[in-house]
């Protein structure tokens, strides 16, 4: 992909950008890991590095960063070296498709650390979005180490498996709030440290034999598991099914009551290589639009 970038003054600026709305890239159930500023930029962590991200009129600033920072780290975070247009084009023949990608146009999936993406969506089972952010906070601000102060906040890095592996189940459970999912952030992070399941293994994989070794880490189920490929691992096809994509998906293509394991087939044999991308416009517009709610 080709874009007109400018740096200048520990900032880089992407005239002219398309399809790339922050709001939406931050706020459609991803990624846990960001603030929304006062001027209605959005401030993340990623790499060991924070960035702050507006969009003003039709270009995309990135403060706090440099040219080599963005080649380097930035430009893949973003995707983007993916064509989003053509993505939403194919997707777009689909109506209801071509209506939830209206809404959200500006979605990019982030291209996440895989290690803290599994703790995170451990954290996010059965659980409220402000509630996995805090935990995500705390446990960064207890166990990772301090890595930038912008606009007066210091920011730390997520902790890595050695050191979550060693902590005490109580203690994760009482500081970060984590509550029954201590014991599942532990075991996981022992399984990966001591190498019982490999995570670098993990992009050679087919989809379906990289769900099934995430699956074998305590607290990672279909759900979790799908989420962590698609949003670490660049597994397009995999199609996370929670309680917005299952109530979207009833409403608008099966009529009925269905197996989320079913609806995770239907939508593989609907969306093939795309599946992924469908699921992250269908979830932010029934998210939003509060589609398929029970009254």
């Amino acid at each position: 992909m080709n874009y007109n970038i400018i740096e200048k003054d520990n900032k880089i600026t992407i005239e002219n950008i398309k399809d790339f709305e922050p709001k939406h890239v931050f706020e459609c159930g991803q990624a846990f890991r960001w603030y929304m500023e006062e001027d209605g930029s959005y401030t993340t962590i990623h790499h060991g590095r924070v960035l702050n991200v507006k969009k003003e009129r039709e270009d995309l600033i990135l403060s706090n960063t440099n040219g080599s920072e963005f080649q380097n780290i930035w430009y893949n975070y973003f995707d983007l070296d993916t064509d989003y247009g053509e993505i939403k084009r194919e997707l777009s023949k689909d109506p209801i498709l071509e209506e939830a990608i209206k809404f959200g146009e500006g979605i990019r999936i982030l291209n996440q650390e895989p290690f803290e993406t599994i703790i995170s969506f451990i954290i996010s089972a059965n659980n409220q979005i402000p509630r996995i952010k805090k935990s995500i906070e705390l446990i960064s601000q207890n166990y990772g180490k301090p890595i930038d102060i912008y606009n007066g906040k210091e920011y730390f890095s997520f902790p890595n498996a050695e050191i979550l592996a060693n902590i005490d189940e109580k203690e994760l459970e009482e500081k970060n709030k984590v509550g029954y999912r201590a014991k599942y952030i532990v075991s996981t992070a022992k399984m990966i440290n001591e190498k019982e399941i490999d995570i670098h293994q993990i992009p050679n994989l087919s989809t379906k034999e990289a769900k099934e070794i995430l699956m074998k880490l305590p607290g990672v189920g279909p759900k979790v598991s799908d989420c962590v490929l698609l949003f670490a691992f660049n597994k397009n096809d995999a199609f996370p099914v929670d309680v917005w994509v299952k109530r979207v998906m009833e409403y608008f293509y099966l009529k009925k009551d269905t197996k989320l394991k079913d609806i995770s087939t239907y939508s593989y044999e609907k969306f093939g290589d795309l599946a992924g991308f469908a699921q992250q416009y269908l979830f932010y517009y029934a998210r939003e639009k509060g589609i398929g709610r029970k009254k």
